[in-house]
């Protein structure tokens, strides 16, 4: 076992099966690593694929947030209508509903005018016009048409979108 005064800790084997030995090892590794790489890049492309593709769309485009909507609201009014028997008054609460805060400072700031404009329309009225909902629909669009005209001559038109009534008592 000893050549030239060595010890050979290797068993003996012939020269040729220890180079084909050693030369296969390394083929085995990079097989192996090849096919773990080959592996990674397929399932991540079938991830990229499940992502993109597969995914519903209505999921991926977000839905519209709605706006906050502005409420006005104003103190109640209570007006004596023009009844010939009897005294009758209405009583009546109302918010507005406007398009944006430019509109809800002009409305805060012109409120003396915008409760005139809603007093004249309403003192004028007949007790019997106010009895069916068609009537108070009819109120409403009539009190919006006067609202949504400027509240000064500089001024341009308000953007109120809705009259809402909050109390409503006809007596």
């Amino acid at each position: 076992m000893a050549k030239n005064g060595r010890w050979n800790l290797m068993q003996e084997k012939p020269m040729a099966t220890i180079t084909n030995e050693a030369v296969a090892a390394p083929k085995k590794n990079k097989l192996g690593l090849i096919l773990i790489m080959l592996t990674a890049a397929l399932a991540a492309a079938g991830a990229a694929y499940y992502f993109t593709i597969m995914q519903p769309a209505s999921k991926s485009v977000a839905a519209p947030v709605p706006e906050t909507p502005i409420f006005v609201a104003l103190d109640p009014f209570t007006v004596n209508l023009q009844a010939d028997d009897r005294d009758r008054f209405l009583h009546i609460g109302l918010t507005l509903k406007v398009a944006d805060a430019k509109s809800q400072a002009q409305i805060v700031e012109y409120l003396p005018e915008t409760r005139s404009r809603i007093l004249s329309l309403l003192s004028n009225r007949d007790p019997n016009s106010l009895i069916t909902a068609d009537d108070k629909s009819k109120l409403a669009a009539e009190i919006l048409k006067a609202l949504n005209k400027p509240l000064a001559s500089s001024q341009p038109p308000q953007h109120i979108i809705n009259v809402l009534f909050t109390a409503f008592v006809v007596q």
